[in-house]
């Protein structure tokens, strides 16, 4: 890690504040841009130490272009800050999901990316999880996934009283629930074959609440799903090898199950407790250069088209 390589952490909510309790215990050389004042000075008395208020576009001119960046604003301003560094010449961006609000906005930035040879990667925590890293580790000694089972129902009343945009609402699978199903799918390989339902409508979500579906993925592996937001639940999956069951409910936590006898797996290394789960790890491997393990803008678009079928967008 090049530590002494400045990285450009954008916003000064609550995502920010994780990024940088990371940051600062790599001791990575950060400068923090955030949009207003008061969320600025909030989080430079919280953190002790320097805003730099106004956004991107007046610190461009006062600074020097980042080479990398972190983009951790509410999701209606993702596209808009990407975009702005794109532009101004950064080469690595790691951008909160979902990275736009809809597939225009995704294509805007590959295009953009393309052209001024930037790298985009979409932040899915959930990927970098002590339970994943454990799950990966039983699936390769057990030779593989067989199928997989998974839901992604949300808390419907508690979104419901949520102050966030009506368009980032009306798109909660994209914003949301996109963590469950792209977890799946970076597990066992993208669908090959996809039949889907959906049906009723909330609210706060008009196009679906009831949600159903199976197929089969590029590993052969076959993946059935079923959510329902007008009923109870929760996020869940279920992964199944030739010796054990695999859950993950919730996704922090992951226990098999051989021969009807549940064992749960406790974490040597538990960072997923220090600090909000996955960020450390991917914080990491980002400042790195270790981008395998990451969601590429190609991948998130043709996410965005399965979500689009999912959800009825």
């Amino acid at each position: 890690m090049n530590k002494k390589k400045i990285t450009w952490l954008i916003g000064s909510g609550n995502m920010a504040n994780e990024y940088f309790k990371v940051l600062k215990s790599l001791k990575a050389n950060v400068k923090i841009i955030g949009r207003g004042i008061k969320s600025a000075r909030h989080f430079s008395k919280k953190n002790k130490t320097t805003v730099f208020s106004g956004g991107i576009k007046k610190n461009l001119k006062l600074f020097k272009t980042p080479e990398q960046a972190i983009i951790a604003t509410q999701e209606e301003s993702l596209c808009e800050a990407a975009c702005s560094l794109i532009r101004a010449g950064t080469k690595r961006v790691l951008l909160e999901k979902p990275g736009g609000i809809n597939i225009v906005e995704l294509k805007k930035i590959k295009k953009l990316s393309k052209k001024y040879n930037s790298k985009i990667f979409i932040a899915y925590n959930r990927r970098f999880y002590n339970s994943v890293l454990e799950a990966k580790r039983i699936i390769q000694r057990d030779k593989g996934i067989l199928s997989v089972q998974f839901d992604f129902t949300e808390y419907s009343n508690i979104i419901a009283k949520l102050k966030r945009v009506p368009n980032v609402k009306k798109h909660w699978v994209l914003v949301n629930s996109a963590h469950v199903i792209d977890l799946v799918f970076y597990l066992t390989g993208n669908p090959k074959k996809f039949y889907y339902l959906n049906k009723d409508s909330i609210k706060w979500h008009p196009s679906s609440a009831i949600f159903a579906g199976a197929g089969i993925t590029s590993k052969k592996i076959i993946f059935s799903y079923h959510s329902n937001w007008r009923s109870q639940g929760r996020w869940g999956i279920e992964l199944f090898t030739k010796k054990h069951k695999i859950v993950f409910r919730p996704l922090e936590e992951v226990y098999t199950v051989n021969k009807n006898i549940p064992n749960y797996i406790k974490f040597k290394n538990n960072l997923d407790k220090k600090y909000k789960p996955g960020i450390y790890r991917q914080t990491k491997s980002f400042l790195e250069n270790k981008d395998k393990s990451f969601c590429t803008i190609d991948e998130q678009i043709n996410r965005f088209k399965l979500f689009y079928k999912i959800a009825s967008y």
